[in-house]
């Protein structure tokens, strides 16, 4: 088969992880999500692996059902740019919604992520899910789940085209003639919408790599299309090699409907790979992990899912509860295919619980299996690349030492960066300025 591009990674770093309980750990530090040594050493891993970028999750929400990696957390833009003194080559994504942020802000504080990384920034775009979020935000209510997509794409039209208001020349820096910019460069983007009214200009230039790439991770329905027309990446789960083909195929034909080059869009599922010397070992590490979750901690966390719902009023060895629409206007995707996988396979809430709370791998067992698998994946069209999540410790780095190598003997994965831009890195095109293009049009 064989395709001809490389595979591409990311990594998460989410401090004590995604698990209700994994800070229990002996060897997590329960402070970790606010320890940047702690994300330094993870970035510069990613970076000896070659990883095209490091992304930080984020949420506007807490409550006291939220697992602790969110109750203390930094802000992406503020820990990113940190990163971005003490790293070289990996990229920076930040996580920002686009229903709770001003355009020309977050236009301004990504641009200057470019800059001060030297074209190494992106920006995964969500729309946030969670009815308390409105509520930190001076706002009534959540808007419903198709207005939050209509704002984001109305948001980031507008901070597109704030990142264009200079051409790529504009500053002249004549010390002679005293010019500093030259003014027929330099353009107002005067946009009056629905939901905003920004002048502009934007009081930074253009970057290296023109400006930041746009990440998304919607997997309802409207999600994969905004991100089809849209987004640069798409990240998005990996329930199994069948069903991530399918959203593969999916996604690239929808952005090839939309006029877009479909190749240009690189599709990442996450994964959390588990590397051991043996089968046995690595499924040893798991079931460690596992067992610190006890089963009432599991259920809350399902909750979330549901905005918060009490599952605890529930027989947890009952067939899972028919929820109605609970949680249609929260994660509506991960709700959505939970009630339908629940009663499809006759899952009881017990179970429900536990595989959303501590997810067994399926990448998981020697370094040569989690190569196999990944391999597989990339050859059969089911990912561009993974998001590798690292929950259990020393796991990120025994994938770089382990399994990286593997995937380079096998020709698949570059032993040296392509380039000093995330752009450059994953082959994605750079953008033209607008008013520039339209010049070289009408001349």
């Amino acid at each position: 088969m064989g395709r001809s591009d490389k595979l591409k990674f990311g990594a998460i770093l989410h401090g004590v992880g995604g698990s209700t309980d994994g800070w229990r750990h002996p060897s997590v530090d329960p402070a970790t999500s606010t320890n940047f040594d702690a994300y330094k050493h993870k970035a510069l891993t990613s970076e000896r692996g070659l990883f095209s970028f490091v992304f930080i999750a984020d949420g506007l929400y807490i409550s006291d059902k939220s697992i602790p990696h969110f109750l203390n957390r930094f802000e992406p833009i503020t820990v990113l740019s940190a990163l971005a003194a003490v790293t070289q080559h990996v990229g920076l994504i930040a996580t920002i919604s686009t229903s709770f942020s001003d355009p020309f802000t977050i236009s301004r504080q990504l641009l200057s992520l470019d800059h001060l990384s030297n074209g190494r920034a992106g920006w995964n775009l969500v729309t946030s899910p969670q009815e308390g979020a409105a509520h930190n935000f001076s706002k009534a209510h959540l808007p419903s789940h198709a207005e939050r997509y209509e704002i984001a794409q109305e948001h980031l039209d507008v901070v597109r085209g704030l990142w264009d208001s200079w051409e790529d020349d504009a500053f002249t820096y004549d010390k002679k003639t005293g010019q500093f910019f030259d003014p027929e460069k330099l353009h107002r983007l005067n946009h009056q919408g629905k939901y905003f009214q920004v002048n502009g200009p934007l009081n930074v230039q253009r970057s290296k790599q023109g400006y930041p790439l746009v990440f998304q991770a919607g997997a309802s329905t409207a999600g994969k299309s905004f991100a089809a027309s849209n987004a640069d990446s798409i990240f998005t789960m990996s329930e199994s090699l069948e069903k991530a083909k399918d959203f593969y195929r999916d996604v690239k034909e929808q952005a090839t409907a939309a006029g877009r080059n479909a190749s240009t869009l690189r599709i990442f599922p996450g994964i959390s790979p588990i590397v051991a010397e043996s089968k046995e070992a690595a499924e040893a590490k798991y079931q460690e992990f596992a067992a610190l979750v006890p089963i009432e901690n599991a259920v809350t966390y399902l909750g979330r899912y549901f905005d918060d719902y009490d599952l605890t009023q529930f027989d947890l060895d009952a067939p899972f509860p028919d929820l109605g629409d609970i949680g249609k206007n929260a994660f509506q995707s991960f709700s959505d295919n939970m009630k339908k996988r629940a009663k499809e396979e006759g899952l009881t809430l017990r179970q429900a619980a536990i595989e959303a709370a501590t997810p067994r791998p399926q990448f998981i067992g020697t370094a040569k299996d989690v190569a196999d698998k990944i391999e597989e994946w990339f050859e059969e069209e089911a990912a561009d690349g993974f998001i590798i999540s690292s929950d259990i410790p020393n796991s990120l780095d025994d994938f770089v030492d382990y399994v990286i190598p593997l995937l380079q003997e096998r020709g698949i994965y570059d032993t040296a960066y392509d380039s000093d831009t995330l752009r450059g890195n994953l082959n994605i095109p750079l953008p033209d300025n607008r008013y520039t293009l339209k010049k070289q049009k009408t001349h």
